[in-house]
């Protein structure tokens, strides 16, 4: 095979998904969501599957770096393999017919897979730059849109038990006044899993007409979000960009918050050490003795 032979067939179709084309991202949508299926398909189900030609079928698969459907067929089936031992709990859904014991190892199974590739997607390098650029700021604003704003309001509650400078942001009326009073001090610390949101490009616009500094987590790196980001943090789960947002999903970014947010810690160990003994203080007069 090509050069891409032992690479994460998934991994490559998420990389360069906003590089094809609106048929391209159909076939990409079905492989992920149901690669089983496919991995067994001809080239023509796929084709019909998916409302496109066969030669389309075959410019995606070399789009990808494999020489033929064949090929990518292959690939498909090695990286469902290599997710787990256990044939039977591959991919995590559910069916009428599965025991609870069942649906909970499928959970199970599910979410440390997408924990597992988003730890290999770290890079320490951009990592340690992104924590610079937190703990340079004299304000980080943490945002997002729909379900995503979840992840930024996790973001400001945890890193604000250390640090006064966070907070979060949900109403994209008050996103873009806020942005409009951020300067080049400030940094905006953005999640959007698709990396496409129109509200997210709005801001993102406005942000750097304003010198701010952004970090984006996301699963698409070559996304229109982060092609304007400074830095871009990938998390990894199995999802098209117009899927809606699931548990793993978010697993993913809680992860990389939590990398994001020890090493934050550790760089400013005194501080935060302080920080969370005065809120600790604070917060046990809210118990019930």
């Amino acid at each position: 095979m090509n050069e891409n032979s032992h690479e994460n067939v998934f991994e490559l179709i998420s990389n360069n998904y906003y590089d094809l084309t609106t048929a391209e991202k159909r076939i990409a949508d079905y492989i992920i969501a149901d690669p089983e299926h496919v991995q067994q398909a001809g080239i023509s189900d796929l084709a019909d599957a998916c409302g496109t030609a066969m030669a389309t079928v075959s410019r995606f698969s070399r789009k990808l770096g494999y020489d033929s459907f064949s090929a990518l067929r292959i690939a498909i089936a090695h990286a469902l393999s290599s997710q787990s031992s256990n044939a039977e709990f591959l991919t995590g859904k559910i069916t009428m017919e599965d025991t609870f014991e069942d649906e909970c190892q499928k959970i199970h199974t599910a979410d440390l897979a997408v924990i597992t590739q988003t730890y290999n997607l770290i890079n320490e390098k951009i990592y340690m730059k992104a924590v610079d650029m937190l703990l340079n700021a004299k304000r980080v604003v943490c945002m997002g849109q729909g379900g995503s704003v979840i992840i930024a309001m996790e973001a400001a509650h945890l890193f604000s038990t250390v640090c006064g400078k966070f907070t979060c942001i949900q109403d994209s009326h008050m996103q873009v006044i806020t942005i409009s009073n951020m300067d080049e001090n400030d940094v905006l610390l953005y999640f959007s899993y698709s990396g496409s949101v129109r509200d997210m490009m709005e801001n993102f616009a406005l942000a750097s007409a304003r010198g701010v500094k952004t970090i984006l987590f996301t699963r698409f790196p070559k996304s229109p979000g982060a092609e304007l980001a400074d830095i871009v943090l990938q998390c990894g789960s199995s999802e098209s960009p117009l899927q809606l947002g699931s548990i793993p999903a978010r697993l993913s970014q809680l992860f990389m918050l939590d990398v994001l947010f020890s090493e934050y810690c550790r760089r400013d160990y005194d501080t935060a050490k302080e920080s969370r003994k005065r809120i600790a203080h604070a917060i046990s007069e809210k118990h019930v003795e």
